[in-house]
């Protein structure tokens, strides 16, 4: 059983407790994965927060392929959480022997903004080399639009940015 182990890191203009807010939120998270996958989260189920059972599973969850085809299933669990700065999901996963994702907020490199920083460390059941593009490449997608979506909640808060960055944005948003 091979274990693979990613890191992805991004910077983002706002401040770690919008951050917090962001990776918390299961609609952040479903905004993340999409149009890849939709995520289906355990009834009842409606952030990761300081209400979150922690060491066991909360319910089964789901993953459809561009909105359509399950592809895999987890008994969603946390094994810890700390309010505003890191939580790590431990589950069982259908394709996994093993899976752990930590995600940590901290301040940005320039002292302003945050970085969010997604750890990963699993084991595929098959197929490993595959599994491993298809998870960075899942992750590479959820890291750019974290990104997007933080950067337009800057810019609704009034935040003043530069004509060189207004036209960066412009560009792409297509």
């Amino acid at each position: 059983m091979k274990k693979v182990e990613l890191t992805m890191s991004t910077e983002v203009p706002v401040s770690t407790q919008e951050a917090w807010a962001w990776s918390t939120s299961l609609r952040s998270v479903r905004a993340e994965m999409r149009p890849l996958l939709r995520l289906v989260f355990p009834k009842g189920m409606t952030d990761i927060g300081t209400n979150t059972m922690l060491g066991k599973s909360l319910g089964r969850c789901q993953f459809f392929l561009f909105g359509l085809f399950p592809v895999d299933m987890s008994k969603l669990t946390f094994s810890e959480i700390v309010p505003g700065h890191r939580f790590v999901e431990q589950s069982q996963l259908l394709s996994m022997h093993f899976w752990r994702h930590e995600r940590i907020i901290t301040p940005g490199a320039d002292g302003r903004g945050s970085r969010i920083t997604d750890h990963l460390t699993f084991s595929p059941r098959f197929a490993t080399p595959i599994v491993r593009l298809m998870v960075k490449q899942l992750f590479a997608h959820r890291h750019k639009m974290l990104a997007r979506a933080l950067k337009r909640q800057e810019i609704a808060h009034g935040k003043a940015i530069s004509g060189s960055e207004r036209a960066r944005q412009d560009r792409s948003a297509w």
